[in-house]
């Protein structure tokens, strides 16, 4: 029986690495996965100027997706599904501890490639503080959301002593949009979300603004990353890459909560793996 169960998770591993070397290091179709933060239908509206862009720079069909969450889009990416993808911080950690991918650029915003999360309150709740959260219920977004569950997530942990399931409950709701939604509604006290989509939030009107107050801010993070698959060809990943730098349409850039893109590397992520070790997390299991 241990023969055949070690048998059968070697198979396992070898069909996973041929499923991802099987696919096409020049596909006539780029399969591109957005980051699944917001309303899957609303962000593939918004983005058809980038994929009729990419389609014109790259000359190939352009093929827009997003997934349910974070972690399918990682599969995704494993197996050779999609080609590119817009990933957080986080998620892009996790995935590229499964799977060969690189990270090729990131958004300016304010002249700098970096962010910061938001901690808000119901302000019905009593949470004036931090250390308020104590005994509260706190919203994040996903799992392998960096701004809206890793981040502020440390900050409790750093700034107030606060570990999420024994000082405070930890409620997922999926996106950041619904972790503002849920404190404004007072179905959690606090939560923790990107500062940039908290805005994006209140200018939509998708929640008033006198319902919830801002606790805080994180500290600056390296922005998300675009990524795509190691293995596709040298020069469509150059040219890939060249295309997304000189993004200067303003509809695109607005579209994508940024004023331009700059080149970046695996290793402006390595602060995220920082963070993981610090709450003590195994990103190949996520």
């Amino acid at each position: 029986m241990k023969r055949l169960t070690s048998l059968m998770l070697a198979l396992g591993l070898m069909l996973t690495t041929s499923f991802a070397l099987a696919a096409d290091s020049d596909p006539d179709t780029l399969k591109i996965a957005l980051l699944p933060d917001e309303n899957a239908s609303e962000l593939i509206k918004r983005n058809q100027p980038l994929k009729d862009y990419l389609a014109d720079a790259l000359g190939k069909d352009i093929e827009l997706i997003v997934t349910t969450d974070y972690s399918s889009m990682i599969e995704a990416m494993r197996f050779g599904r999609i080609d590119l993808a817009y990933f957080g911080p986080l998620s892009y950690v996790m995935a590229k501890s499964k799977t060969d991918i690189e990270p090729f650029a990131a958004m300016l915003v304010d002249g700098k490639p970096t962010y910061r999360s938001i901690l808000i309150a119901n302000v019905e709740s009593g949470v004036e503080s931090y250390a308020d959260i104590r005994g509260k219920k706190m919203a994040y977004g996903d799992r392998a959301s960096t701004s809206s569950h890793l981040i502020p997530k440390t900050v409790l942990l750093e700034q107030a002593n606060l570990t999420a399931g024994e000082d405070y409950e930890a409620h997922f709701v999926g996106t950041h949009d619904a972790v503002a939604v849920n404190v404004a509604n007072g179905n959690a006290d606090a939560g923790g979300l990107s500062e940039v989509i908290f805005k994006h939030v209140m200018d939509r009107g998708l929640i008033d603004r006198d319902k919830v107050r801002v606790l805080g801010y994180s500290n600056e993070f390296p922005q998300y990353p675009w990524a795509m698959r190691s293995n596709l060809d040298p020069e469509l990943k150059k040219k890939i890459q060249a295309s997304f730098v000189a993004i200067d349409d303003k509809e695109i850039l607005k579209n994508l909560k940024a004023e331009g893109f700059v080149e970046i590397d695996d290793s402006a992520y390595d602060v995220i793996r920082d963070m993981g070790g610090l709450l003590n997390l195994d990103f190949s299991k996520l």
